[in-house]
């Protein structure tokens, strides 16, 4: 497989699909603001923006089959969404509530938040794949931070060996928060660690939908002939790490060139145009369908909120002695202070 950077023919653009993408990508950019928003009023306790990972994101997950599992971190929100994962679910896991409220069926298993444990996890689930001798295959998101984990390295190396059907999909932002990607490796790209393991490996301008697109179509192809594949999306966050980061302490942009900086909507948006497949009037209406989208998703997780009291339930079938002596602080504490859940605080 081979890297992907540079523009293509737009006689062989699937106009459908481009347009299926600029509208997940507008999507996934309304969320992404509105949820950033909502952490600075107080509605969330933290929030990972991704803006300027949306074509990356959206392009990787478009590509999957209905039935691949999705194996995210607590940043793939665009793949989610495009994955089917509803708005509402992905907000109620930001207030500290179960990712599943709404008992969907998309196959995805919850977001690892700690760095690296979810690579394993995507290679048991290939494992298992393999043993039931089904089709399903499997992509697993992680940022450039993660290669730098033992997770990895034994994730990818099991995968090898056993032939398992995944994707190890990693974008490449150039920084794990504060430490750029020459104090991660030695290696000349990430891709390359993919050469360890006997496994396959692509690189692709992480900021065009249409070329992730046709990178992870193919590399999942050959992860279900049993050939695992290391993807490498070279894209650029726009924002902080999380909201309680400040990249411009330490972030040099100059670094990067301007294929990998500029805003993939705003390229995307502008390609298309030029091609004559979407004009002004669609985006407008791309956005305002994914603002009503929102709203809804807001409310919803807002009304589906449950007492301060279930955190204890679906825990223990027989709760402990600990959790008993936390479940009666925690009602001295509401006795004390009333319940923080009501009227929507």
């Amino acid at each position: 497989m081979h890297r992907v950077i540079g523009e293509r023919s737009a006689d062989r653009i699937d106009a459908d699909l481009a347009r299926d993408l600029l509208s997940e990508m507008v999507r996934a950019r309304v969320f992404d603001e509105r949820a950033f928003a909502l952490q600075r009023q107080g509605w969330m306790s933290g929030y990972p923006p991704f803006r300027g990972q949306e074509a990356s994101q959206v392009g990787a997950a478009a590509a999957m089959a209905d039935d691949d599992w999705l194996v995210p971190t607590y940043r793939s929100n665009a793949m989610q969404l495009t994955r089917g994962v509803p708005m509402a679910d992905i907000l109620r896991f930001r207030r500290g509530f179960p990712e599943y409220g709404s008992n969907h069926d998309v196959p995805v298993l919850p977001q690892a938040v700690p760095i690296a444990s979810q690579i394993p996890h995507a290679t048991g689930l290939g494992m298992a794949a393999n043993y039931r001798d089904t089709d399903e295959a499997v992509i697993c998101y992680f940022g450039d931070g993660v290669t730098s984990e033992g997770d990895f390295h034994e994730g990818l190396n099991f995968a090898g060996v056993f032939e398992t059907p995944v994707v190890f999909f990693c974008e490449n932002n150039g920084w794990a928060i504060s430490t750029p990607e020459g104090r991660q490796t030695k290696s000349e790209t990430i891709a390359a660690k993919a050469d360890a393991y006997g496994i396959e490996k692509a690189r692709v301008d992480g900021n065009d939908p249409l070329a992730v697109y046709e990178i992870v179509a193919k590399s999942m192809e050959f992860a279900r002939e049993g050939s695992p594949v290391l993807v490498e999306s070279l894209t650029y966050r726009q924002g902080p790490h999380t909201t309680s980061d400040d990249p411009e302490r330490y972030e040099e942009r100059a670094e990067f060139p301007d294929w990998r900086t500029r805003d993939p909507l705003d390229r995307f948006e502008e390609y298309l145009r030029e091609a004559d497949i979407i004009d002004a009037v669609f985006v407008e209406s791309a956005r305002e369908t994914a603002e009503t989208a929102f709203d809804a998703a807001r409310r919803a997780a807002e009304d589906a909120e449950r007492a301060p009291e279930a955190l204890f339930e679906s825990v223990y079938e027989e709760r402990p002695p600990m959790l008993e002596r936390q479940h009666a602080e925690l009602t001295a504490w509401i006795e004390k202070h009333g319940d923080p859940y009501e009227n929507g605080e």
